[in-house]
């Protein structure tokens, strides 16, 4: 991993399950729900582990949403409308 900023918290929850909410050091999120603490320990190790690939995949994701938006707008079929239908 690329820094060490990571944030976990472990809580009981309810019907003997454990809620495990994470934050990585790219800022992306999950919360699940565990049967035990050491299931969560190691769903959120491993969730950590991936944060530096879950991060290039989401890069390319980014990238290749904005060259859609741009052949959309080169081909003049965008408008400014907010409504999600261009």
């Amino acid at each position: 991993m690329s820094q060490s900023k990571l944030n976990l918290t472990i809580e009981k929850a309810h019907d003997n399950m454990w809620i495990v909410e994470m934050r990585d050091h790219h800022c992306n999120y999950a919360c699940v729900y565990e049967p035990s603490v050491v299931m969560a320990m190691s769903y959120a190790l491993d969730w950590f582990k991936k944060a530096d690939k879950r991060e290039a995949h989401q890069q390319v994701t980014n990238k290749a949403i904005k060259e859609m938006i741009a052949i959309d707008r080169k081909a003049g079929i965008t408008t400014n409308m907010s409504d999600g239908l261009d």
